[in-house]
């Protein structure tokens, strides 16, 4: 069996190289993406936080999650334009269609970045950077904007890949490669790496992704847990994870958003959790799946992430039922911050609307 080939296909910039895109594409002579520039909040308000930068916005020092009001301090003749999410589920769209027609092998992850499973399609092309060339100059050339494409064995190192230099590059990320492209790296650049994650790992003296892979894992678990025999794993390159097209087994269906404007009521957040549920009932409906477990994801705008899931007493796809259960995760998850990003995910997914065998321990949990 020959080694797989996996590409990890990712928008350079997504939410403010769409609409630069469209800007041009109905007459404007100014492209966003060279001039400071930042998608989030407005002009009047000078609220919300930061969604997405251009590269000479990012070159005052401006980040992505910070709040506009500090953009606009840093620069002060920032071009500010905002979301426009409908927009940018369009040009999501006629990404993958496009894709579709190099290999239909694809595994959709967030509106901007994708996985593709190549392995029976590289003998098109002389060569795994010639078919992602092929794949990244068609897309600039019919679509108008640019995509990282990272390439290799498996989908850890694909997506490791694709985060080397932007824009509008392809890079390989091989197992033979890694000691080399990958191990220099700081270990906060590594996949699963969080700020939490890179702090024990600090204190621990590792600091690089080198210096994770050489540990012993044994060690790692001891302070992390399972997770720290997960990044080690990723150090080392090792992830088996298929590319899960539509055609695969469900194992679940969410969505989630980060906010135009930080959320700091209940009523804002529910609002979000209300639409997010009625998108994830329509899938289930579409995919004829019944959920029988919801969970809820809260982000704040410290980046703190939290997360509790609740088992169903029946399978359902009904978009208030999910609701229902979606608020009272969120009412006991919310610890009152300004909230930056919210997702509903539904596991536990059966053919046929039914009641859910339950444990003492989901009792109990509840």
């Amino acid at each position: 069996m020959s080694e797989r080939l996996i590409f990890h296909i990712d928008v350079n910039s997504a939410y403010l190289s769409w609409s630069a895109a469209e800007k041009l594409k109905q007459g404007s002579n100014l492209d966003l993406r060279e001039i400071p520039s930042i998608i989030g909040g407005d002009m009047a308000s000078r609220h919300g936080v930061v969604l997405a930068k251009s590269i000479p916005a990012k070159a005052f020092g401006i980040t992505t999650g910070e709040p506009v009001a500090h953009a606009l301090q840093k620069c002060p003749r920032l071009v500010l334009e905002p979301p426009n999410h409908k927009l940018y589920a369009q040009y999501s769209q006629r990404l993958m269609a496009l894709l579709i027609d190099f290999c239909p092998l694809i595994e959709q992850v967030s509106i901007d970045e994708c996985y593709m499973d190549f392995t029976e399609y590289r003998h098109r092309y002389s060569a795994p950077t010639a078919a992602a060339e092929q794949i990244k100059d068609t897309v600039k050339n019919t679509l108008g904007f640019t995509v990282n494409i990272g390439i290799s064995s498996n989908k850890l190192l694909a997506k490791m890949a694709s985060d080397f230099q932007k824009p509008d590059k392809v890079h390989t990320l091989f197992p033979e490669e890694i000691e080399a492209k990958m191990w220099p790296l700081p270990v906060r650049e590594l996949f699963m790496v969080g700020r939490a994650s890179a702090a024990t790992l600090e204190k621990l003296e590792i600091l690089t992704i080198g210096d994770l892979a050489r540990m012993d894992p044994r060690i790692l678990e001891s302070h992390m847990k399972k997770h720290g025999r997960l990044i080690w794993e990723f150090a080392n390159g090792i992830d088996h994870a298929p590319v899960q097209t539509e055609d695969s087994e469900l194992k679940g269906v969410g969505n989630r958003t980060t906010l135009a404007q930080n959320a700091e009521t209940s009523e804002d957040a529910k609002r979000t959790l209300h639409a997010l549920c009625r998108q994830v009932s329509s899938r289930l409906r579409k995919y004829g799946q019944y959920a029988g477990m919801v969970s809820t994801e809260i982000r704040y705008a410290s980046f703190t992430e939290v997360s509790h899931q609740r088992q169903l007493t029946a399978a359902t796809a009904d978009a208030e039922t999910l609701y229902h259960n979606a608020c009272l995760l969120f009412d006991e998850l919310w610890n009152g911050e300004p909230i930056r990003l919210l997702g509903v995910r539904t596991s536990k997914l059966t053919d046929t609307p039914q009641p859910v065998q339950m444990t003492v321990f989901d009792y109990t949990a509840n």
